[in-house]
This record gives structure tokens, sequence and C-alpha cells, in this order.
């Protein structure tokens, strides 16, 4: 349905939270979820995500089918999207500024269509976390009215450390917002902003939960200039599992619907073009089978 763009861009959502959860290329798989949300019409008025899921926030915003699987599936079939080349110049695994800034312009491989986003009356929320200080920031879609502004913080974003350099918006650097206060699930700043109920699109099965990392002695030596950012990576496992139990708490009383992936197959640094269609492909089959659900919770 590609041509959802020239329907009226009015919210049909406006009591729950659009939340999408990180997690690299797992991506592809929430990327088909975001899709039938959008095929059916459930235009949410306020949408949160972190990392990956900034990206999520932003192509469903513009209500862009074609650019939220092909950010996370066909993307990887350009020669200049990762690779060990730019590891070595110190551009991280991921040629992050080709992926974010280069692709969205309106010649690029992927142009962002940031008319119909400022057209858009939702409200976008996502998140940066610096190194230095140790704190999370939120940026709306007020920070971000031109496709430069936009595709920097989202770039922010999702610049996950050791992957990925920094990124400097305002002259500040950041890292991935999920290593931020929220851990990437911003249901506090969607409680912050009112919001008692929530829809929550994540990458991980039900019942995970993150443990301490390995190699804390190894982090510690890597980030010694960043004690903040250490402090981040050592300690996110715990509030990542604080806020997911205080969510599974909030489905129990009604006020959340969890969307867990039931088949996920890759990992967040997948780059292989047919495993990621797959995943995209699994994870719309499962949106269309729970469509009935999503609906009975949201209209």
């Amino acid at each position: 349905m590609d041509d959802i763009r020239q329907q009226p861009l009015k919210s049909t959502i406006f009591d729950t939270a659009l939340i999408f959860e990180g997690g690299g290329m797992r991506a592809s798989y929430t990327a088909g979820m975001a899709n039938v949300l959008l095929e059916n019409g459930l235009f949410f008025d306020s949408v949160y995500g972190v990392s990956a899921g900034s990206s999520h926030t932003v192509n469903y915003l513009s209500r862009d089918i074609p650019r939220t699987k092909k950010s996370f599936v066909d993307l990887v079939k350009d020669r200049r999207y990762a690779g060990l080349g730019y590891f070595f110049l110190h551009e991280g695994w991921f040629n992050a500024h080709y992926c974010y800034q280069e692709v969205a312009k309106p010649d690029g491989a992927l142009p962002f269509d940031i008319e119909t986003f400022r057209a858009n009356p939702a409200h976008a929320c996502i998140s940066g976390f610096q190194p230095d200080t140790g704190k999370t920031v939120y940026w709306t879609e007020e920070d971000m009215q031109t496709t430069e502004d936009l595709m920097i913080r989202v770039r922010a974003s999702s610049s996950m450390p050791f992957f990925m350099p920094e990124t400097v918006v305002d002259g500040i650097p950041y890292y991935d917002g999920g290593l931020g206060c929220d851990a990437g699930l911003l249901l506090p700043k969607a409680q912050l902003d009112g919001f008692e109920r929530f829809f929550v699109v994540l990458t991980r099965p039900r019942g995970y939960r993150k443990v301490p990392p390995d190699h804390q002695k190894a982090i510690r030596y890597y980030y010694f200039r960043r004690p903040a950012l250490y402090e981040a990576l050592v300690n996110r496992w715990h509030v990542y599992n604080d806020i997911l139990d205080e969510l599974e708490q909030l489905e129990r009383d009604g006020k959340a619907y969890l969307v867990y992936p039931e088949n996920m197959q890759v990992s967040n640094v997948e780059g292989r073009y047919e495993l990621l269609q797959k995943s995209y492909d699994d994870g719309y089959a499962q949106a269309q089978a729970e469509l009935d659900r999503w609906k009975e919770f949201l209209l």
C-alpha cells in the first residue's frame, strides 16, 4: 500500500503511546509490524523510539512503508553499508554517516519524506545518551524540522558503542539512547508525558531478561576516560529488566499490549539480506495474525 501517504494526515489513536524498542538489525522483524500498523490505519498520535526504534519512529510518522522495510533489509545490499574497511578507518562496523545521513537525502538511496513527517500532527520522541555526562536527552519533532537535523539525531540515538563512533549533535557527543535512563524502553518518558496506556513493539522474545555484561574490567579500561559511559554499559541490564517488569505488570492490568517476536532469528548486527528478508516476512506474518487482538486493545 505505497499510496498510504495520500491519505489524510490524521491520527486515529490518541490515548495510547506507541513505543518501539531498539535492537539493531532485529528491527527487520519489527519493521514488518510497523508496516501492518500503517497499512491498517492504526495511526498513533504519540510515538516513542530508541536506537533502531528511532528509525521506526520517524519512518512510521512519515508513513513510508517501503522505507520502513528497506532501512533494515534492502540497505544491506549496498556495498557502502558496512564492513571491516570502515571499522579500520575508525568509522565503525556500520558506515553510520552514509546509512543515516547520505541515504536520506533527496538523491540518496532511501530519501526521507520530510514533508510528510513535518505535516503529520503526531508527536515523535527519540533519545540519545551523552557519554561525558551520563545525561539522557530527548528530541521531538520540533528538533527535527529538516532532514539533516532529523537524521543526525536518529543516527545519534542509534550509535552503538564499539560498532559505531559517537555522533556529535550541536557540538555534543552522543551514543545509543538505549544506554540512557530508559534503557531503550521509553516507558518512563511516555508516562511523564501523561500516558497510562501503551502499545510496545519489542525485539526480544517473551521471558528475555538481560544479565550483567562479561569482561567489565575490559570495558572499564576501554572507556576509562568516560566513567559515565562505563557505568551505563555495566548497569543497563537491571534498569532494562526493571522497566520490562513494570511493562509486564501493566500488561496484566490491561494497560499495555506487549508485542513480543515469536520467531526472532537474527542478531543486532546481522548483514545477510536473505535472513533479514525472512525476518521481515516473519514479523509481518505475526502482525497479520495478531491484528484483530491489536485492534481490540486499541480501538
